[in-house]
């Protein structure tokens, strides 16, 4: 698990397009692998699986997408330990990770990726700002990566860069 709290303040490329580039790289790479992905997506709403499913033939990579906002379709639907909620809370490492194995074990996928956090404009503590994201990612077999992101705008901002940075996490993992 990762915590660096990476800034994400001036960040850039995350328009439709570049979503787009990077879902069709995903896209082929999968498919020469043979491999098939899924996400779980609390704070994006399922914009992840959106753009990945806007790609004609996407069935032959892509699982499912679940999204759990909610804490109890959290413990429902992923297997996120009532406990961990407790403890850490729904944006934290520790979800992240329950998220990202939840969605592996459950959907039968090759590798997932999970996201939770605050998009905003409320929900933000003085721990936990609003803009705050965890994202896990996960290959069968392997262990969850996840890492703290702080970004930065109003909620559509927040969760475009979720969703970018989320993709290029995927396209990393596949790429090692």
């Amino acid at each position: 698990m990762n915590s660096s709290g990476a800034s994400m303040t001036d960040f850039h490329g995350c328009d439709d397009v570049e979503l787009n580039r990077l879902a069709q790289t995903i896209a082929a790479i999968l498919l020469q692998r043979d491999a098939v992905l899924c996400t779980a997506e609390s704070c994006t709403g399922g914009w992840i699986a959106k753009v990945l499913t806007d790609i004609a033939g996407s069935s032959a990579w892509f699982e499912c997408g679940a999204v759990t906002y909610g804490n109890e379709s959290k413990q429902a639907v992923l297997g996120v330990r009532a406990q961990t909620l407790a403890r850490h809370g729904a944006v934290s490492g520790e979800t992240a990770a329950e998220m990202v194995s939840g969605a592996l074990l459950r959907f039968g996928a090759t590798l997932a990726v999970a996201v939770t956090g605050i998009a905003g404009p409320t929900g933000g503590s003085p721990e936990k700002p609003v803009g705050t994201v965890w994202i896990g990612w996960k290959r069968r077999g392997g262990a969850a990566q996840t890492e703290r992101f702080q970004f930065s705008g109003d909620r559509e901002a927040v969760r475009r860069q979720t969703v970018a940075v989320a993709l290029r996490g995927v396209e990393r993992l596949l790429a090692s």
